[in-house]
């Protein structure tokens, strides 16, 4: 599952040629990651750590908030966009065309336009992902706004919700999905991986509730996302990639840059 660690970085290069993405394999064949995999000549293999499940109706009603009432809504991944657009459709509830969105990173906002028309005046997102730059955009355009912030059930930021409160922010955090574990145990256990790519903290969780002896011995990690990256250093690995960053806006920008380090 795992090799031993490297003595040296030209034994390391020769040594990387085989990476697990925790995400689906993307729907093109025109996926950076693929011309990533051509220039480094590196095996990809693409296995979502996580499933998620909707929260329906009837559920949500339970936690007695009127998603009406919000006139901005904060989103930290597209999951996010997808569940709260998902519950509104179910519930049939209009969103004003004056809502604003405050999105972690530019690609999370640009997704919206799968849902709205994208107007720069409402769709704000921090300058590199992180946290304190969505924070930093949402502190110009918080007074008189009710926020709204999507969650998984079994998953929050518990550093946005901090910040709320500090900047007394009227808010509500709405659990519309759940987030589950995907069986990969099959896919640790007969291949070896030289890296893993995370994504999300619940991705962190599933590597030990399938292998909850895993050990790093050498394998290199990554983690797209300050939460993730927490969620790594916390399960005690070591993080040797991490996106996004100025220079490395995205996961496949960041392993570039360290493959490209090594030779």
């Amino acid at each position: 599952m795992v090799k031993n660690g490297d003595k040296n970085t030209a034994q390391a290069v020769k040594k990387i040629k085989k990476v697990l993405i925790t995400q689906p394999r993307p729907e093109t064949d025109k996926s950076p990651y693929f011309e990533l995999a051509r220039k480094y000549n590196i095996e990809l293999a693409f296995h979502p750590f996580i499933r998620l499940e909707g929260i329906p109706p009837k559920e949500f009603r339970k936690q007695k908030i009127d998603i009406s009432l919000y006139s901005a809504v904060i989103f930290t991944s597209r999951n996010a966009i997808d569940h709260f657009f998902r519950t509104c459709e179910e519930m049939k509830v209009a969103i004003s065309q004056d809502t604003k969105y405050f999105c972690i990173t530019e690609a999370v906002a640009l997704y919206l336009q799968k849902f709205i028309l994208y107007r720069k005046r409402k769709v704000f997102y921090g300058a590199d992902g992180t946290n304190k730059s969505m924070f930093d955009v949402i502190n110009k355009h918080k007074e008189n706004e009710k926020f709204l912030y999507p969650v998984s059930e079994n998953q929050q930021d518990n550093e946005i919700i901090a910040w709320l409160k500090q900047h007394h922010c009227e808010y509500a955090t709405p659990f519309m999905y759940r987030t589950i574990s995907a069986d990969v145990k099959e896919v640790l256990g007969k291949h070896e991986f030289d890296m893993i790519c995370f994504f999300t903290p619940s991705g962190v969780k599933s590597l030990f509730d399938n292998c909850p002896k895993f050990k790093q011995n050498g394998t290199r990690i990554g983690a797209f996302g300050s939460n993730t990256s927490k969620a790594v250093e916390e399960a005690g690995l070591v993080l040797e990639i991490k996106a996004p960053q100025p220079q490395t806006p995205s996961m496949v920008a960041a392993i570039d840059k360290y493959l490209a380090g090594l030779k």
